[in-house]
């Protein structure tokens, strides 16, 4: 609850400028064989349903929106994750910038659970090279994370190129870290990646993805390949 009213008064502040601007709202919704965040299966390693929406407040750069999925994080845990953001984009030069708050809720956990709930904020650059090919950054950054385990931190250097209107290609690498010892089996910190190409036809977005990480044995971090079909709205 702390986090979603810190969350609440950061992301109305964020936008409150664009709220008299012309509002263009988008949707999304997929089905995954398993949801990966920052390589770390959130399903258990078995399918989510995921959808969203997000909302552009005309030319101002400004945007909010939220998004959702099942989860599964065994029993007594969450089955549902909702993520509110809001943030402002804008170019710095040749450089696309991408700043704002991005709240993690999980409204199904256990009471007696460590808080789950967390927000970060973060900065997302990024310039095209050539008209195909996109080279991008991001830092997330958390003053408590998710579990109680303090300052957590999130860098990630990712890449795009687009070979048709069709099909593109993507990937990155990531390296994430907390304060708490021993909380990310183990660890302080891991790496993770991914790679893979999206397909576009009949309407839909169809993603063939190879996921890993740096932690062995354990198998919500093994390497995996994740099919997802995606639909915009």
């Amino acid at each position: 609850m702390r986090n979603l009213l810190i969350f609440g008064v950061l992301a109305a502040a964020a936008a409150a400028p664009a709220f008299a601007q012309e509002v263009t709202v988008t949707g999304n919704v997929a089905l995954t064989t398993d949801y990966a965040f920052r390589g770390v299966s959130q399903t258990d390693e078995s399918p989510a349903l995921q959808g969203g929406f997000d909302a552009a407040f005309g030319n101002t750069g400004f945007y909010a929106g939220a998004w959702a999925s099942n989860i599964n994080f065994g029993a007594g845990g969450a089955n549902l994750e909702l993520d509110l953001y809001g943030g402002y984009k804008f170019a710095l030069g040749p450089v696309a910038m991408d700043v704002g708050v991005i709240g993690y809720l999980y409204p199904s956990a256990s009471d007696d659970a460590a808080e789950l709930d967390y927000y970060e904020g973060y900065v997302k650059p990024s310039i095209a090279l050539t008209d195909q090919f996109t080279l991008g950054g991001a830092v997330y950054w958390s003053p408590e994370f998710t579990g109680e385990s303090g300052d957590g931190l999130y860098v990630e250097v990712n890449g795009a190129y687009v070979v048709s209107p069709e099909l593109s290609f993507s990937g990155a690498i990531g390296q994430q870290q907390v304060d708490a010892a021993g909380f990310f089996a183990g660890d302080d910190q891991y790496m993770t990646w991914n790679v893979g190409g999206t397909f576009n036809a009949i309407g839909l977005g169809f993603d063939l993805r190879y996921v890993g990480t740096d932690v062995d044995n354990v198998p919500i971090y093994d390497d995996r390949v994740i099919f997802t079909v995606k639909r915009a709205m």
